[in-house]
């Protein structure tokens, strides 16, 4: 499959039609489409060469041979390592090429000197007949190698691509499903491209779920630990947190106090799965991300939110083939699960939305209102020129009456404590949008969301 990926494309065939050698890094989390990407952009002057667990001198020989389709000959001689190979290309080649080299980390973790040897080769302009493209599923490792000021290859690529998980939008057109449907669908696979080719290949959304999630011998079942695998020595302590998180601990002291241990023991595993956008850290409109205790965390992915609510809490049941049951608990259970994800899809939309205005990135805020009480609002976003902000809630059920959500909408508006400083613009986004509603409120249904996340 592949959908989009037009930015992509369009950068890194620029870097091949530089004219000169290059050195270009891409990395993002596994099954997001990056082997895809390269095999697309193929051609006669490029070779592939998908690197794997075998030792070193296997995988020289192994890359040899491939170069040997390009270079009839090539590997005959025996190199004894990767610098005398590479040098060897570089010298038997007539004309430039792009050598293409997947999972990367593979090689660095049977071979630790390469990074150096490719340094001392891009330093001596000893690959001036070929580009370098590296790959690699493993971020951290990708982003230690290159983009770490102490990695040997730090400030040598020419062009660095980090591959996102795909938005709503795009998921959208390649199931050829309404807005609504694809709300739906996007808060259980996310945005990542395999994960849609196997929902496609299913037939309904129930027989996806049945046979590839909650199955025993399902593709997906046990796709976290291949996910942590490839970044976390031991997946335990990433499943602890994010089981307690997707069963509802959100604040650091409450997942120190279901784990055991104190609050500063957690807060690296906390950064790192944060960092490799697993998870995400979540404080109130206006708060300092560095001084603020009123953090909370959610799961980010919307695959791994779905997996840790739902099958981990099951995987007795779903091991002893009772998938039956457990789809039915989950059918259940589903619209509320998916109206959270419907929110965070509303919050991701607002500087995309049409609003004749110009809007940064949005939060929730929680807090103390003007009377004193508590009080929540999903949506508040702040205009680029600082003097505007929208506040907005979220809803995800079918009613068509929405007049009681805009009196509270409006309620809530007049007890922020700091609307005094803006002109307030309330929204609220609806799964069924209203032919009219009364009182000056902007309306935002599933069509206008999905359309901002192009």
């Amino acid at each position: 499959m592949f959908v989009n990926r037009e930015e992509e494309i369009s950068r890194l065939k620029r870097v091949m039609d530089a004219g000169e050698s290059k050195l270009v890094i891409i990395y993002g989390r596994r099954r997001c489409g990056k082997s895809t990407l390269l095999k697309k952009l193929m051609s006669s002057s490029m070779i592939y060469f998908a690197a794997d667990m075998r030792e070193k001198a296997l995988q020289i020989k192994a890359l040899s041979i491939r170069i040997d389709a390009m270079i009839p000959g090539f590997s005959v001689p025996m190199y004894p390592d990767w610098d005398s190979l590479f040098r060897s290309l570089n010298n038997a080649l007539k004309s430039r090429i792009a050598l293409i080299i997947d999972e990367f980390p593979y090689l660095v973790k049977n071979s630790p000197e390469l990074p150096s040897v490719l340094q001392n080769i891009y330093d001596d302009k000893a690959h001036s007949n070929f580009t370098f493209i590296l790959c690699g599923s493993s971020q951290m490792m990708m982003h230690g190698l290159v983009l770490d000021a102490n990695a040997p290859l730090y400030g040598r690529a020419d062009e660095i691509l980090k591959i996102q998980p795909m938005s709503v939008a795009h998921l959208r057109k390649y199931l050829g499903i309404s807005a609504d449907e694809a709300v739906t669908e996007y808060s259980i696979w996310g945005g990542v491209p395999r994960y849609w080719e196997i929902r496609k290949s299913s037939g309904s959304l129930e027989d996806a779920l049945s046979e590839h999630v909650i199955n025993q011998y399902g593709l997906l079942t046990d796709e976290p630990e291949r996910l942590f695998s490839d970044e976390i020595r031991t997946s335990v302590q990433a499943f602890t947190l994010l089981s307690l998180i997707g069963s509802g601990s959100h604040r650091l002291s409450e997942l120190a106090g279901r784990i055991g241990k104190p609050a500063t023991h957690l807060s690296n595993a906390l950064a790192f799965l944060t960092e490799l956008r697993y998870i995400r850290r979540e404080i109130p409109f206006g708060e300092s991300l560095r001084s603020t205790k009123k953090s909370i965390y959610r799961i980010n992915d919307p695959f791994l939110n779905f997996y840790f609510t739902f099958v981990v809490p099951d995987k007795s049941r779903i091991e002893l083939g009772h998938r039956t049951r457990v789809l039915k608990d989950i059918k259940k259970r589903m619209e509320l699960y998916v109206s959270s994800e419907w929110e965070e899809l509303c919050r991701q939309s607002v500087p995309g939305l049409k609003m004749g205005e110009e809007f940064g990135p949005a939060s929730r805020w929680w807090g103390k209102g003007l009377d004193g009480k508590p009080l929540e609002v999903d949506i508040v976003s702040e205009s680029y020129d600082k003097t505007k902000i929208i506040v907005g809630e979220v809803k995800w059920n079918k009613k068509g009456d929405l007049s009681g959500a805009a009196k509270e909408l409006m309620r809530k508006t007049d007890l922020l404590p700091f609307r005094k400083n803006y002109e307030v613009i309330p929204v609220l986004f609806v799964r069924n949008k209203p032919e009219r509603i009364t009182g000056n409120i902007r309306i935002f249904s599933p069509d206008e969301v999905v359309e901002a996340l192009k």
